[in-house]
């Protein structure tokens, strides 16, 4: 193998952010993603405090009616790690037009045909997102996502070369705290809240590291919101980072 081949193979590694074994994880899922108490009953609790925070933050970047039905009409959205849609369907219904990609494959099988079932016209792809993405979205989402992926600079540089100009980016994240561990990774896991190995706490990003890949690709990190849980409240929106926060960012 020559000099420039050898180069290019390593530009290339660098630059793929999906892992298989996430990947072969998330897709084994695929099949009940959508029964709020299956496996991936913990992402429909914390769906509505994300959509929460993503229309207060539509609506103040795009300066819509907090009372329209549809503050996305005539916009593209971009949902990355987009699973089997619990997030890609309700941005349509906010008027967006939607591409979801996924890692897995199989979750693009169950996201096209809950989608079908719901008569909504959303435009799943299964891949790299540097690879299947086309440009000039918007809004561009990963919840969750991040923490998952192989080369996270990689994967941020993705995400900004898909937004629109005036775009707006959020993303969503475990922080990599002690709280994190102990709830997040191994209360979690070993109740049952959520499958066996999703999480690696090693993986987990900081507000701090977040901010720092996010400048480093070009994008300026608005104030994060943590993600808690209380007996009480259960999920929601709070000033402590310590478990999960979600954010946004702009060019």
């Amino acid at each position: 193998m020559d000099n420039a081949t050898t180069a290019g193979t390593a530009i290339a590694a660098a630059t793929e952010t999906i892992r298989p074994e996430e990947a072969a994880h998330f897709g084994s899922l695929a099949a009940d993603w959508w029964d709020p108490k299956g496996s991936s009953a913990m992402l429909h609790r914390l769906n509505p405090v994300r959509l929460g925070f993503i229309r207060e933050a539509i609506d103040a970047h795009f300066g819509r009616d907090a009372k329209a039905l549809r503050p996305l009409a005539g916009r593209r959205a971009l949902d990355v790690g987009c699973g089997a849609g619990l997030l890609a369907e309700p941005l349509a219904r906010l008027g967006a037009s939607v591409t979801g990609i996924d890692a897995a494959p199989e979750n693009i099988v169950a996201a096209t045909a809950h989608a079908q079932a719901m008569d909504l016209a959303i435009d799943y792809r299964a891949g790299e997102i540097a690879a299947i993405a086309p440009v000039g979205f918007d809004l561009v989402c990963a919840m969750e996502v991040i923490e998952h992926v192989a080369h996270k600079g990689a994967f941020v540089a993705a995400l900004k070369a898909a937004l629109a100009p005036g775009g707006l980016l959020i993303l969503s994240t475990p922080n990599r705290t002690a709280r994190s561990r102990v709830l997040l990774v191994e209360a979690a896991e070993r109740l049952g809240h959520v499958p066996r190995g999703t999480h690696h706490w090693d993986d987990f990003i900081t507000p701090d590291e977040l901010r720092e890949l996010l400048a480093a690709a070009g994008l300026t990190m608005g104030t994060p919101s943590g993600i808690g849980w209380s007996p009480l409240s259960g999920l929601h929106l709070t000033d402590d980072l310590a478990l999960n926060y979600i954010v946004t960012a702009t060019v």
